[in-house]
């Protein structure tokens, strides 16, 4: 008889749920004073979020743009699709309290998935309770990119999904999983790539089993058809004809043969920003430790697909290293495909990939007697451990020292600027030095400046104008955005790519060299600068005002063209 019963196995769960509410609770209690992810986060997409309920755009037709960002030459695709998830919380809730839910509902998604997972395929055995309930907690509490929702952290509950119908269960709640995951997840931060994977799956059943598996087959066209109508803005976007974006410059393919070698090591040891899985310091020992006994008692029949899923691990890696390599590069400039999607986003699949190996390293321990028991059981709670500095409030309030949500966005010094100026927003453009571009436009105003990941070529040039002289001071700035150029900034030699200079901050910039000619052809007015400029007059630059509040992280310089 099993040790593990089924109300030990509840109790184990009431524990785990315990714990990812803890995990979550800052968020909820100290709504706006919490701290959270600036990268790719507050810099961008919840400023997105606001500036897109505000637009009254959100069932904008094809053709429409954004009039608040980059003068209305931003398309209203770039904003994503009026069928996410995401982007409804937003537009129903506060900002802040909408960034809580949606953490909420993606781990606790993320947990229930791989619960399911690996309890019916990987871990099914009543005394292996704690491993799998241990392991799903701690895939729900791995840092994950936001605006993702479960585009990394949804696929187990996808693969469960799948992997039922393929053993011809039908449940109608299968099916419901795969029509509704697409509602909170993106296609291309983490879905297509695993479509793919998905895919190869029913063509290893093909020419393994010699059986087409129709409803398998047709699981697979219901997901796809979902999200091709989930992301109907984007697909259409591709396919029409409009004037060329400014991804179809980028360069990425530039590595040199070791330096892709190296760079797949450092992303196999320790992962990426967008897909951080915490696994350096105790799931590769526990992989490596497993992987020996595997070979030390002969169970490499046995363990086929732990063997398999380290060396997918690996190759994932690779792929996203190689991806970078100077020999994409006469494909890259052939096909613009290749280079505005990103297909070394492959190894978003790591994280399932970890986690289930992770899940059957600590299973093939725990089975080898007591002394692995206890060996397995710590690495589990070592690695919940691991995660807590991840949490997002100690991450970035303690050990970063980032500004709250509320200092970030100071809506009530920008109020006052607002007032200052005392003109409606939408009658002048503005631009910022020294902060990122997506506080003001929180704010509702109008900038010529922007983060977005798709922009008229076009705009791109006319901005560049504004800069060219800081960017030819700077050779780093100068590749930075003739080469990627998604942070359309007034970037500023002294400064680099530097965009978090708080109140406190004694920088001053002595020489700046902006063209204001062509900032004001744009129709710019006004500058939000975060650091005084000590050479204003001789860029045609009237300092109006300084701003201060105690609730802001920033001393905002008001300048404006003359």
């Amino acid at each position: 008889m099993s040790v593990f019963n089924s109300r030990n196995e509840t109790l184990y769960l009431l524990l785990a749920w315990g714990i990812i509410a803890l995990f979550l609770s800052p968020l909820f209690i100290l709504g706006e004073d919490a701290h959270i992810r600036v990268h790719d986060n507050l810099d961008s997409n919840l400023a997105w979020y606001k500036v897109l309920n505000n637009s009254g755009e959100l069932f904008g037709d094809a053709g429409a743009t954004i009039d608040q960002v980059m003068n209305g030459n931003l398309p209203r695709s770039t904003f994503g699709t009026e069928w996410s998830g995401i982007v409804w919380l937003h537009a129903l809730f506060p900002s802040m309290t909408a960034y809580a839910l949606s953490q909420a509902l993606t781990r606790v998604f993320a947990f229930i998935g791989m619960y399911l997972l690996l309890k019916r395929y990987f871990i099914t055995e009543d005394s292996l309770a704690p491993v799998r309930i241990g392991v799903a907690l701690a895939f729900a509490l791995t840092p994950f990119w936001p605006s993702g929702m479960l585009s990394t952290l949804g696929h187990p509950l996808a693969l469960w999904a799948f992997l039922n119908i393929r053993e011809k269960d039908y449940d109608w709640k299968n099916w419901l999983t795969l029509i509704l995951l697409p509602l909170y997840a993106s296609i291309v931060l983490g879905f297509f790539f695993f479509m793919v994977g998905i895919s190869l799956v029913w063509l290893y059943d093909l020419i393994k089993k010699k059986t087409w598996n129709w409803p398998f087959l047709g699981s697979i066209a219901l997901m796809s058809g979902v999200f091709l109508l989930v992301e109907y803005r984007l697909i259409s976007s591709m396919l029409l004809e409009h004037e060329p974006m400014h991804r179809i410059e980028f360069i990425s393919s530039r590595h040199e043969f070791w330096h892709s070698i190296e760079l797949s090591i450092k992303n196999f040891l320790l992962g990426h920003t967008h897909v951080m899985t915490v696994h350096t310091a105790v799931i590769l020992p526990i992989l490596f430790l497993t992987l020996f006994l595997i070979i030390f008692y002969k169970k490499w029949k046995d363990q086929k697909f732990f063997l398999f899923l380290l060396v997918l691990n690996y190759a994932l890696s690779l792929w996203y290293a190689l991806w970078f390599n100077k020999m994409w590069a006469p494909l890259k400039d052939e096909f613009d495909l290749l280079v505005t999607f990103n297909f070394a986003r492959f190894h978003f699949l790591r994280p399932l990939i970890i986690y289930m190996s992770f899940g059957i390293a600590c299973a093939f321990l725990w089975k080898l007697g007591k002394a692995w028991r206890i060996i397995a059981g710590i690495a589990i709670v070592g690695q919940l451990i691991v995660l807590i500095p991840f949490n997002e409030e100690i991450h970035y309030g303690v050990h970063h020292k980032t500004p709250s949500f509320e200092e970030f966005f100071a809506e009530k010094q920008f109020q006052a600027i607002e007032e200052y100026i005392d003109r409606p927003q939408s009658d002048y453009r503005v631009a910022s030095i020294g902060i990122h571009p997506s506080i003001a436009q929180y704010n509702g105003f109008y900038t010529l400046d922007s983060y977005n990941n798709i922009y008229p070529l076009s705009y791109k040039y006319k901005f560049r104008k504004i800069i060219a002289n800081e960017l030819e001071k700077n050779s780093t700035l100068k590749r930075y955005y003739d080469e990627w150029g998604s942070r359309c900034y007034l970037f500023v030699d002294e400064l680099g790519k530097n965009y978090d200079f708080r109140k406190d901050s004694d920088k001053v910039i002595k020489q700046l060299d902006l063209n204001t000619s062509a900032f004001k052809e744009l129709g710019g007015e006004y500058i939000f600068s975060a650091v005084p400029i000590e050479n204003a007059q001789e860029n045609d630059l009237k300092l109006l005002k300084a701003f201060n509040h105690p609730e802001s992280a920033w001393k905002i310089h008001l300048y404006q063209a003359i």
